[in-house]
């Protein structure tokens, strides 16, 4: 499945006045890295992969329209899968972003 292209276009626009910040097709959808890390992905699956804090995961995933991300059935902590119907409005989209932005910044260049 190829990802939204309307929601990478959306992760665009929020991510624009960054510095450091490419894209990489990743994992069937479309990453955006800031420095080289990770942050976001508009997934090939749908909704959006966002990379938090591993301490924050089990917080996080609580959140409604918020599970936890699983690939070839593992659980990567300190990742998460958002369904498209929590990335509908800017407001909501502009969250995530901004928390997976704000945990690469954090982390060493690559």
């Amino acid at each position: 499945m190829a990802y939204d292209e309307d929601l990478a276009n959306r992760i665009r626009e929020l991510v624009a006045a960054e510095q450091g910040v490419e894209e990489k097709p990743m994992f069937g959808g479309l990453a955006f890295l800031v420095n080289g890390n990770m942050s976001v992905v508009a997934s090939g699956h749908g909704g959006l992969m966002v990379r938090v804090p591993r301490a924050e995961t089990d917080k996080l995933v609580a959140r409604e329209h918020v599970e936890p991300m699983v690939m070839a059935g593992r659980e990567f902590r300190g990742w998460l899968r958002v369904t498209d119907d929590g990335v509908k409005t800017k407001r909501q989209l502009k969250s995530w972003v901004d928390r997976g932005v704000g945990y690469a910044k954090s982390l060493p260049p690559k």
